[in-house]
């Protein structure tokens, strides 16, 4: 089985271009999977033993998730995932099983995303300089906030960026994001004086094909360290914890959207797949002129 699974994540890899961390995730879902598929039946199983499972195995692994206190979010990537090997068992092993899509997927709320208050992004410029002592790290975080507040990008977008992608300073950044797919956004100056700045301050990385955010030993910085530089600003300035990197995207959609952005066009720069995504940042409008409206209508109380 084993063999089966590696097989399917490198057709994940290699022929449907998803990421080593979708990837990833996919494989820990099939084989949390398969352990709860030897615990249900009393047996290891084998490719063809798993067109056995019915509807009751199917939702008994829904319902064994829910008792070790996974969240619904986290159980509907993995009934897809389990849609996904199914599809790839039936098409290169002739393994099919129809019980799984009859079993419906958790419903996940959809929840409202949170943008940072402009004030706040302005007063992270001198928080940088007030709470870091060497002056090119401080450079290199405002400008990962500025590229991410100012382009939208994703934190793995931005620090996947290399030299040779911004040299000139282009009008727009050519983006590669999720799903491998390919987008055009945008650079304002102000994003582009913060990254020069950085880059004419920083002490290595200035090779052509270098990733252009550093570590302070020179290494290609991580998300983990990208996280704990907002972190560091969220505690200097005592910001709700929302205040993430990926809040700062947030922040550059829904002020887009404010200024009269329309969808389509949101979607575009977000590197949305599904317009749906998008909409939710409509849903943040309107919370936002319901707000207003009740505080300020004198009807509204009646």
């Amino acid at each position: 089985m084993q063999n089966v699974v590696a097989e399917f994540i490198e057709y994940l890899v290699q022929t449907k271009k998803y990421s080593s961390h979708t990837a990833t995730a996919y494989e820990n879902d099939i084989y949390d999977f398969l352990r709860f598929y030897e615990n249900f039946t009393g047996t290891s199983p084998f490719p063809r033993d798993l067109a056995r499972a019915d509807t009751i195995c199917f939702r008994s692994f829904l319902a064994d998730r829910q008792r070790r206190g996974l969240a619904h979010k986290s159980t509907a990537r993995a009934l897809s995932s389990l849609r996904g090997f199914f599809r790839f068992l039936a098409k290169n092993y002739d393994v099919k099983n129809d019980a799984i899509g009859l079993v419906s997927s958790p419903k996940v709320p959809r929840k409202l995303s949170k943008a940072i208050d402009a004030i706040d992004v302005e007063n992270m410029h001198d928080a940088i300089k007030d709470s870091t002592q060497e002056p090119w790290i401080a450079a290199r975080d405002w400008a990962l906030v500025m590229i991410l507040f100012g382009c939208g990008l994703r934190i793995s977008e931005a620090l996947a960026l290399r030299n040779i992608d911004i040299e000139g300073r282009p009008d727009v950044l050519r983006i590669v994001g999720k799903g491998n797919k390919e987008r055009l956004v945008p650079v304002l100056p102000a994003v582009w004086d913060a990254v020069g700045k950085y880059t004419a301050a920083r002490p290595f990385g200035n090779d052509a094909n270098d990733q252009v955010f550093r570590s302070v030993r020179g290494l290609p910085m991580s998300a983990r360290m990208a996280e704990k530089v907002i972190e560091k600003l969220r505690c200097f300035l005592q910001l709700p914890d929302y205040v993430t990197p990926h809040a700062l995207r947030h922040t550059f959609a829904t002020a887009l959207l404010s200024g009269g952005a329309d969808l389509r066009s949101l979607q575009e720069l977000l590197g949305h797949s599904s317009l749906s995504t998008t909409q939710l940042y409509t849903r943040v409008n309107m919370a936002e002129i319901s707000s207003i409206y009740e505080n300020a209508h004198p009807r509204a109380k009646n």
